[in-house]
């Protein structure tokens, strides 16, 4: 599983990283959350390990950040606050999971367990072609499941394809959707989805004369 950790005490952080690899997981770490965020960004994750107290933006404004942006990834947290207050605003904001510190590290791996096992990690990627895949979760582009960063117009025409996948989609639809502006002319539509094809490593945007454009891929989700 690949897992982002939030936790600011650097021992701790060392400690959770490398107890996790040795279980197979794979784990990004950051400090503090706006660094989290930033990560989260660029990268696809299958779960977020939180702690509370972290500098600059804490765990609890991460995950609301994410839940405006429509980002929704299972979330563990990891805290010292014992107030029923903060846990009951941890489930509040839809956390799988809530751990004590201090804990001991094979109770972490049970949680992770118990969460894989009860299938509620989505699965979310979109097939668009023999090595691409869509997010639709957390809006990554993936290469043989490896992140493909585009600028943000980009990822919007893709996220746009991706849902009308295997149907054609008009530049009507493109302006509304991407460029939200109903006087974008076709001709920078097309400008702005060639120079997407040209970074991409295959070739799976379809141009439809006159009407726009369409992913066809037949194979199974």
């Amino acid at each position: 599983m690949k897992i982002l950790l939030l936790e600011d005490d650097v021992m701790l952080n060392r400690a959770i990283t490398e107890y996790l690899q040795t279980k197979n997981h794979s784990v990004r770490t950051t400090r503090d959350g706006t660094n989290c965020l930033k990560v989260i960004e660029e990268e696809d994750f299958e779960l977020l390990i939180l702690d509370i107290n972290v500098p600059i933006i804490n765990g609890f404004e991460v995950l609301e950040v994410l839940h405006e942006k429509n980002i929704q990834i299972p979330t563990i947290f990891i805290s010292a606050l014992i107030n029923i207050e903060e846990i009951t605003k941890a489930f509040e904001l839809g956390c799988y999971d809530y751990l004590k510190k201090p804990f001991h590290l094979k109770e972490l791996t049970l949680r992770i367990n118990k969460l894989s096992q009860s299938q509620i990690i989505p699965k979310q990627n979109k097939i668009l072609s023999d090595a691409y895949s869509f997010n639709t979760n957390n809006l990554a582009l993936l290469y043989n499941n490896i992140a493909h960063i585009l600028p943000k117009r980009q990822i919007q025409i893709i996220q746009l394809l991706a849902r009308y996948k295997n149907t054609a989609v008009n530049y009507d639809m493109f302006r509304e959707f991407v460029w939200q502006d109903d006087t974008i002319d076709n001709a920078t539509i097309r400008a702005e989805i060639n120079r997407l094809k040209k970074a991409l490593k295959e070739d799976f945007i379809k141009n439809i004369r006159g009407l726009g454009y369409i992913i066809e891929y037949k194979q199974d989700d």
